[in-house]
């Protein structure tokens, strides 16, 4: 009860730095989700609205509420693995789009949904050792050798972005992991991160520091890859959890990233059979209607960074 008083009490009387002082580090390793410094750790709270924000939100079906794509057997699995664990060549169906090295794939690599799933087939891997990200979209395995659709790696010290025109394992282009709610964050009560979410219709164009779009609309009244949405400060929520007000404040103060098409407003946390039914729940009861688009380009430093300026 106390922390769901004092997170209620900084979302409505206190305005935030625009970056934490450190990222928390990601469950298993000394590894953080990016820099501190980086957008996806940018507080937004204070942004002005998007000159689009109303064109965007009236293709953007704000008549649903938000939907927590994670949740008993639901949600994008993190696999961490040691330096010395082996590298396995991938062959992707968009390969000149991705980073081709070998990957730490094996029998421990954990994929979205399965290895007979028919859906994205995600897969997210983090070396400890060298705090390097690994991530590969439409993951199988074919004949004994390892495919996917594409596939990107990052340093996770490192706030340099793809080059421009390049997806991901994610339409925008840019990382899967720092946009998942993690169960660990949520738990401790501070989840220091915007977080990823799809809609069905969307622009052929993106925002920094996006690099890549899928969209089926020319037009840029519809919303762009990399499209950052805040929820209005004085949402409600009194009689929620405290796990609840540590998200919702993160949708306040970090907000939501377009980045993928799918089903209108479903936002995306880790596979973790530890998060709580309930939780889940409370989640569903977020009006889609009550968010805004915000301009973050006065944030950006260099357009092939995601360092954001500290002003």
């Amino acid at each position: 009860m106390i922390r769901a008083v004092v997170a209620l009490l900084l979302a409505v009387g206190t305005t935030a730095a625009p970056v934490p002082a450190t990222a928390d580090p990601i469950a298993g390793t000394r590894c953080s989700a990016f820099p501190a410094d980086n957008w996806w750790h940018a507080d937004v709270s204070d942004l002005p609205v998007h000159r689009r924000s109303r064109q965007w939100l009236l293709h953007m079906s704000t008549g649903v509420d938000l939907h927590p794509d994670f949740g008993g057997r639901y949600g994008i699995p993190v696999t961490v693995v040691k330096r010395s664990h082996p590298k396995v060549r991938v062959r992707f169906h968009y390969a000149a789009e991705s980073d081709r090295v070998r990957y730490p794939l094996g029998r421990d690599t954990r994929i979205e949904g399965g290895r007979g799933s028919d859906g994205d087939r995600h897969a997210i891997v983090v070396d400890s050792g060298r705090c390097r990200l690994y991530e590969t979209w439409n993951t199988r395995t074919r004949r004994g050798r390892w495919v996917a659709g594409s596939g990107a790696v990052w340093s996770l010290r490192s706030n340099r972005l793809r080059p421009d025109g390049w997806t991901s394992a994610d339409a925008a282009g840019l990382p899967l992991l720092p946009g998942l709610l993690r169960w660990r964050e949520v738990r401790a009560g501070r989840v220091d991160h915007a977080i990823r979410f799809t809609t069905d219709v969307t622009s052929r164009h993106h925002l920094w520091p996006a690099r890549h779009d899928a969209g089926s609309r020319s037009s840029l009244a519809y919303p762009p890859m990399g499209a950052r949405f805040r929820l209005r400060s004085d949402f409600p929520m009194r009689g929620l959890s405290a796990y609840a007000v540590t998200v919702i404040d993160a949708m306040k103060t970090y907000g939501l990233v377009l980045a993928d098409n799918g089903s209108p407003w479903y936002f995306q946390g880790e596979q973790n059979r530890r998060w709580p039914a309930a939780l889940v729940e409370e989640l569903k009861e977020i009006p889609a209607a009550d968010f805004v688009a915000v301009d973050t380009s006065s944030l950006r430093v260099s357009r092939d960074s995601a360092e954001v300026s500290p002003d």
